[in-house]
């Protein structure tokens, strides 16, 4: 790096880049470029020059350049006072302008002699107030009709009268549109009312032409479908003529057959019936004698039934009654054989007298016992009587009971109330009465019911008085 400043070549090379440099940056300062959007207005030695879609060099403290823009403008022109238009009609119009400076040097001369040194704001007031009093005379012109029904007149009459006044500062009029317009007292809302009624007129009158001509139209279609409609109703009342003509014929060979069909049937019916009623009567003959046959098989099963059921009682009998009474009876035989035998042994060891005493005793005490077997032996054959007369005797003492128990919910009762709305045995308490009796008529069903035997078949197997029942076949034995 020393040996490099030290040459003086390379010195000598590196200033003159810098100075090149420096040269290069100055001439970028000094050296002014125009935007398509605007022009370039240069001033000083040498007069005024425009600069526009190109660049140029501007030399310090000789000249200077300021900047104009080309850009379209676009603003609203409303004035604020109502503008009077040939009829006396005050209106309130609002539009809006475009413009812009012109392309050509001497207009943007001319606007820069007029703009350049303002600001945005104050360039578009006063081009507004420029067009604001064209558009007051060219209002003052027109009718309220030509204004509202014609803008785009308005805006080229806007147009051609701005012109030579916009050319004086070198600017032009691109397009100028009305926007609203309007005024306080309803006369352009009332001015389109002539046309509207004319127009309802026409509409109403082409409504009523419209509908004159459908009625005439609905008429004749109306009247030709009623010719119509007649012919077809002729057509159809032919048709159904001859079509129930063919169905009254179709219907009498119908009925003929079905008459002959029914003929038959009939014929084959009454014999089918005849044939069933001998099979009926003889399938009742035969169910008839299965009756017989079955009545008969019941008649000999519950006489079979009974049978059994008194051998089933004699049996029970026997077992309830005479085998206990057997058992008893030698019981007291051998219970008094023993107190013999031990009277016996205690006498043999006493007084001669009071084994006689005690002999006396024991035979006394033998007869009783001899005595109350033949009892038992007695009982036991009034049990063997007792399928019948006992029996009976048995049923009639416990109707009573029977009643009695039937009876027994009305002793819980504490009161009766009677409301008696009939006459004789059926009313009142002798209604109570003779349901009470009737209760006690239905016992001997019940007795039937239980016993399996009617009482007249009870009755008449009773012995009558006098007669003796058999003996019975076992006696009580001697006493020793």
């Amino acid at each position: 790096m020393q040996q490099i400043i030290q040459n003086p070549i390379v010195i000598f090379v590196l200033l003159g880049v810098l100075v090149l440099l420096f040269i290069l940056t100055a001439f970028a300062k000094l050296f002014r470029k125009a935007g398509p959007h605007e022009a370039i207005i240069v001033y000083g030695l040498g007069g005024t020059r425009v600069v526009k879609g190109r660049g140029t060099l501007i030399f310090p403290m000789v000249e200077a350049a300021r900047g104009l823009s080309l850009e379209l403008m676009s603003f609203d022109v409303a004035p604020k006072q109502d503008l009077y238009t040939r009829q006396g009609v005050a209106v309130t119009v609002e539009a809006v302008a475009q413009i812009k400076v012109k392309s050509d040097p001497e207009s943007i001369l001319t606007a820069a002699e007029q703009f350049l040194t303002k600001q945005p704001d104050e360039r578009e007031g006063l081009i507004r107030l420029v067009m604001e009093g064209h558009l007051r005379g060219i209002i003052g012109q027109l009718t309220v009709e030509e204004i509202v029904k014609q803008p785009e007149m308005v805006g080229e009459r806007m147009r051609s009268t701005c012109a030579d006044d916009m050319t004086k500062m070198g600017l032009e009029v691109i397009s100028f549109t009305i926007k609203e317009v309007r005024d306080k007292n309803d006369y352009i809302a009332n001015m389109g009312r002539p046309d509207v009624a004319r127009i309802k007129r026409d509409a109403d009158v082409a409504s009523a032409e419209a509908e004159r001509d459908t009625a005439i139209k609905r008429a004749n279609a109306s009247r030709e479908a009623a010719i119509a409609k007649a012919q077809a109703d002729q057509e159809r009342v032919l048709a159904e003529t001859l079509s129930q003509t063919k169905q009254a014929e179709a219907q009498r060979d119908l009925e003929t057959k079905k008459a002959l069909y029914l003929e038959a049937v009939k014929k084959q019916q009454a014999q089918a019936d005849k044939a069933y009623e001998i099979q009926t009567n003889i399938m009742q003959q035969q169910v008839r004698a299965e009756e017989v046959t079955i009545h008969q098989v019941e008649k000999e099963h519950e006489v079979k039934v009974q049978e059994a059921e008194i051998q089933r009682r004699e049996r029970e009998l026997t077992a309830t009654v005479l085998k206990p009474a057997e058992a008893e009876r030698q019981r007291i035989e051998t219970l008094a054989e023993a107190e013999k035998q031990r009277l016996i042994i205690e006498a043999e060891g006493h007084a001669s007298a009071i084994r006689a005493q005690g002999e006396a005793e024991a035979e006394i005490i033998f007869k009783k016992g001899e005595a109350e077997a033949k009892a038992m032996n007695l009982r036991a054959a009034a049990y063997q009587e007792f399928n019948q007369a006992a029996i009976i005797d048995k049923l009639i003492t416990g109707l009573p009971e029977v009643v009695r128990a039937l009876a027994a919910p009305l002793a819980n009762v504490d009161k009766i109330t009677i409301v008696s709305t009939g006459n004789g045995d059926t009313a009142g308490m002798s209604k109570i009465t003779g349901d009470m009796t009737k209760i006690a008529a239905q016992v001997p069903a019940l007795f039937e019911t239980l016993s399996g035997m009617p009482f007249s078949e009870l009755f008449a197997k009773v012995r009558t008085i006098g007669d003796k029942a058999p003996k019975p076949d076992d006696q009580a034995p001697a006493a020793p």
